[in-house]
């Protein structure tokens, strides 16, 4: 039995393996005509655009693997039972069931793999590739460090955004240093909070310092006045890191702090479970693809199998970005909003199984 669960396994994970190269070989030939344009207009060797390119790989990874495990499955199982092998085994008298070992051990495998990429290495390089996109190609002067402090370097000005929050557009800890032709500090500003309104940015509570002709600064306190401010929402948006981009402790320690600010985290915290529940979509999708496979019959055939199993992906997708959008919207508290559909799916798996034998 146990030459049988490495030749399972061994056929699962060398389907794994080519679906994963062929769909990142796509992905990535889509994307790379897509924008090797800018990267020419910017006058960038075709290194940077390579490197690009492969600090994306990860991300795509992240993405496709739960996929990727269950076409795999439904492939080799397909095989096996287009070429009778199934029949054959089961009047060894080896059951169904215990054909499921060698497909949950890659589920499990994909489950272990994806929490490396996604924790150890998607947050790494995608902050490469934001800074080779917004600081080469788009020649965007605007800085992001891993602590949300956002700077931005403009004509005699510095400007350092303690915290952006995109829901509402406001900034909290704003601090705004204009210089001379001299480079010395000419004024500066220290607001508490900065809300873009009605198309422009304004001002809340803040301080104001003004250099005098004798070298000493004069501070005045103001409630509220409009900033002349160039960069848009939508720019500090680009700049600031994604939920997907963050690993967990990151996005934990980022959701503290918008709290602490006063600020509703709530879609940060549907993202932080969502980090928790996808990863054991691969178990869960291994169970289904298996399900599926061994119900179907040899007159069936296989496309009829891939076909299914591409519709329970597309339902699954489907179905988890509703639920996540409930959870967004506070309809759902973020931990159910996460983890309903792979209790769902899990369900569907058990049912595809009852009948197996």
């Amino acid at each position: 039995m146990r030459i049988i669960n490495r030749y399972i396994a061994r056929e699962v994970l060398k389907t794994f393996s080519l679906m994963l190269v062929m769909v990142v070989g796509i992905y990535l030939a889509v994307d790379f005509f897509e924008k090797i344009d800018d990267f020419m207009e910017a006058g960038l060797p075709i290194s940077r655009a390579m490197a690009f390119f492969a600090y994306k790989v990860p991300f795509i990874l992240a993405q496709i693997i739960p996929i990727s495990a269950l076409l795999a499955v439904l492939v080799v199982f397909g095989l096996m039972n287009r070429r009778n092998e199934i029949i054959a085994l089961q009047s060894s008298g080896v059951s169904v069931y215990a054909l499921l070992k060698p497909a949950m051990a890659v589920g499990l495998f994909c489950f272990v793999l994806m929490i490396a990429i996604s924790e150890g290495v998607v947050p790494v390089v995608t902050e490469r590739a934001n800074q080779i996109w917004l600081g080469e190609v788009r020649n965007e002067r605007v800085t992001v460090s891993k602590e949300k402090n956002i700077w931005i370097k403009g004509h005699r000005r510095i400007t350092h955004i303690n915290l952006f929050h995109p829901p509402s557009g406001t900034i909290s800890g704003l601090t705004l240093s204009d210089f001379d032709g001299a480079f010395h500090l000419s004024r500066r500003i220290d607001a508490r909070t900065c809300v873009f309104e009605n198309g422009q940015w304004v001002l809340h509570d803040f301080m104001e310092q003004i250099r005098q002709p004798d070298g000493s600064y004069r501070t005045t306190f103001h409630k509220q006045r409009p900033l002349a401010f160039s960069v848009r929402p939508e720019a500090l948006t680009r700049v600031v890191k994604r939920s997907e981009e963050m690993g967990f402790r990151e996005l934990l320690r980022y959701i503290r702090k918008v709290e602490d600010e006063g600020y509703a985290a709530t879609s940060y915290r549907v993202d932080l479970w969502a980090k928790i529940a996808f990863p054991f979509i691969c178990i869960i999708l291994c169970l289904v693809g298996a399900g599926i496979a061994v119900k179907t019959t040899r007159h069936d055939g296989m496309p009829l199998s891939i076909a299914y199993g591409i519709g329970v992906a597309f339902l699954y997708w489907v179905f988890y970005s509703f639920c996540l959008s409930l959870g967004y919207g506070e309809i759902l508290p973020p931990a159910v909003a996460a983890l309903s559909p792979n209790l769902v799916f899990l369900c569907l798996g058990i049912f595809t199984l009852s009948h197996a034998e």
